[in-house]
């Protein structure tokens, strides 16, 4: 039985196409879910992709974190369905407060996009499982509000649990506290990054690597052998 893969589509959003064809590269279904529908179509991981839903007014990710979906995504992510957020989902999901802190705009104040080395710190989630713990990838990165922020105890928390799942190299793009690039919960199950894992895949587009393709791979291992 294939896995299918959910991939939600916001007004604003802009990868939600590039998502559905990195599932669809590494084996699995993808589904295109609606943001004004509380059904899930009894998909078995959910991604919310880059983008700039509702055109990021107020704060990204904040009006977004209210659609219908959103009510089922949060209740079966506490449930334990896998969620992976992308750039303008990562945002989301701290807005409804599956993942802790927040995000803020950039801190030299410009929309940035580059290729961007990332080392891997976690890789016992359901999202990073084929990648190696110290791994070094590269991911491209555009954003305009990418600046993880939290309290020092959040921080802290995030550092002892070892959740932090993806750290800046060489350079700190956007001013993220502890060079965060990418966070876990505490189960596992969601997982939020700023860099887009769907624009690696294939080595003809993005960084000509395919340093992605694992986040994908990995979620559908987990769900063959659940």
């Amino acid at each position: 039985m294939t896995a299918r893969i959910g991939v939600v589509t916001f007004p604003g959003s802009l990868d939600d196409r590039d998502t559905q064809r990195a599932i669809r590269v590494a084996g699995a279904e993808p589904v295109a879910l609606w943001h004004k529908d509380k059904d899930l179509k009894q998909v078995d991981a959910v991604v919310l992709c880059g983008g700039f839903s509702y055109g990021d007014y107020l704060r990204a990710g904040a009006i977004a974190r209210f659609s219908p979906v959103m009510d089922t995504v949060i209740d079966q992510a506490k449930a334990g369905l896998p969620v992976l957020g992308i750039c303008n989902g990562f945002q989301i999901l701290t807005e409804a407060h599956l993942l802790p802190g927040g995000m803020l705009g950039n801190d030299h104040l410009h929309f940035i996009c580059r290729d961007q080395k990332l080392r891997v710190e976690n890789a016992g989630t359901a999202w990073t499982s084929d990648y190696t713990v110290g791994q070094e990838i590269h991911i491209p990165l555009k954003n305009m509000d990418g600046r993880y922020v939290a309290d020092r105890r959040t921080l802290d928390e995030l550092e002892a649990e070892g959740r932090v799942a993806f750290r800046y190299l060489d350079m700190n793009p956007n001013g993220s506290l502890n060079d965060i690039a990418g966070i876990t919960n505490a189960a596992g199950n969601v997982v939020g990054l700023m860099p887009h894992p769907e624009h690696a895949v294939e080595s003809l587009i993005g960084t000509g690597r395919t340093d992605g393709l694992p986040f994908f791979t990995s979620i559908l291992k987990k769900l063959v052998n659940a």
